[in-house]
């Protein structure tokens, strides 16, 4: 396009040269004179305009030309506001996400369960990305630090108490003392034989045996009827001590200061153990390791539910036409606080990636850019200057 506008002006000097050299004489000749001369002049007057705006024309440096690699960084800031003040305002933000429809498209989306698969698949290897990201060494310490402060800062005493409390409401406690007696009973009667010779080891070398079998099978027979007799007795005097014991210790945990001492002191020494560390240390690599896997298995739970619930969340928001409006109200909401507390950090980006390229090589850029239509400006400016010219000549003869 430069060398057709470049062309054209040539032909009209060369037009001019000729007329002026060989010419006749006459009215059209005059007419013809005075076409090329203004063609030449609109040629080199949109020729210069059109080149100030690139560089310098014929390398000359006249005053306010090669505009653009001189007032870049203007240009960029004044780009940079226009687009603040014309696109990013939050009105026309929450215009243009409104005409979009976005929770509608989304909810259609998330509704179509191969699509809902894929962003489970997406989400599940996010989470593996994030937790390959962070340091091991931080997480662990991070761990740490949240179960000593929550052991810390919980009494052991009277949550042992509540917890107590809580196992004996409506005599369950009864229930558990029923099945350690039975426990008890069949110990006795499993291991008669040891006891015996327990007993008889630990018995005097001059009583006899047979006493001593008589003594065994008494104290045993003893034994067992008093365990089945407070099995079967609801209101047996050992089941009732038990009772009052296993209820004061349930108010001691919660109120002894005794009590509550000694439990701050088992809480600390086990929090001083190094086994917490390894296993906190343990108990990221294994989630780490789980999350891995399941990230990876297209059948796994965790992809599955993740699906499942993506999905689910597609069909409401489609179906539950007031749930949807809410969405679109917080996303209108958002979109109108990042516009309002971003937008001259966008203008900024704007003008400093301006700022940043070379002058010279944007004036190249907007140029093959803009190329094509700045030379028709040239070849109309030529065009029209032969017209007006012949134009002005006409009224010149006529006046």
């Amino acid at each position: 396009m430069r060398q057709r506008a470049t062309g054209l002006l040539v032909v009209a000097t060369a037009a001019f040269v000729a007329l002026q050299v060989w010419g006749p004489q006459g009215t059209w000749a005059g007419y013809a004179i005075a076409g090329v001369e203004a063609a030449m002049v609109g040629g080199l007057a949109d020729w210069f305009a059109v080149t100030a705006l690139f560089r310098h024309p014929a390398g000359v440096p006249i005053p306010h030309t090669a505009v653009i690699p001189e007032r870049k960084d203007q240009f960029g800031e004044t780009l940079g506001d226009f687009v603040q003040t014309s696109f990013l305002t939050p009105d026309i933000i929450a215009e243009r996400v409104r005409t979009a429809r976005v929770v509608p498209r989304l909810a259609a989306w998330l509704a179509d369960e191969a699509n809902a698969k894929r962003l489970a698949r997406h989400l599940a290897e996010a989470a593996v990305t994030a937790a390959d990201l962070v340091r091991d060494e931080e997480v662990h310490r991070a761990l740490e630090d949240v179960v000593r402060h929550r052991v810390e800062t919980t009494p052991l005493a009277p949550l042992a108490g509540r917890a107590l409390g809580v196992m004996t409401e409506d005599g369950r406690h009864h229930e558990l003392l029923d099945v350690l007696l039975r426990g008890l009973d069949r110990f006795l009667t499993d291991n008669r034989e040891s006891l015996r010779r327990r007993f008889g080891d630990e018995s005097p070398w001059w009583l006899p045996e047979a006493a001593d079998d008589r003594i065994f099978e008494r104290l045993l027979e003893g034994a067992r009827n008093v365990l089945r007799e407070v099995i079967r007795n609801p209101d047996h005097e050992l089941r009732r001590d038990f009772d009052a014991k296993v209820r004061g210790l349930v108010e001691d945990l919660q109120t002894d200061p005794e009590l509550r001492a000694r439990g701050e002191d088992l809480k600390h020494d086990l929090l001083d153990q190094p086994e917490l560390r390894a296993w906190v240390a343990g108990v990221w690599t294994d989630l780490k390791a789980g999350l891995r896997a399941q990230a990876d298995d297209p059948d796994s739970e965790l992809r599955r539910r993740l699906a499942a619930t993506l999905g689910a969340l597609g069909e409401r928001l489609r179906d539950d036409p007031a749930l949807a409006e809410r969405i679109e109200g917080a996303v209108e909401t958002g979109v109108r606080y990042v516009s309002d507390q971003f937008s001259d950090e966008i203008a900024a980006m704007v003008s400093g990636t301006i700022a940043r390229w070379d002058g010279r090589e944007t004036a190249d850029r907007l140029e093959l850019l803009l190329g094509p239509d700045l030379q028709f400006i040239r070849i109309n400016g030529t065009v029209v200057g032969g017209l007006a010219g012949l134009l002005i000549h006409g009224v010149g003869l006529l006046l």
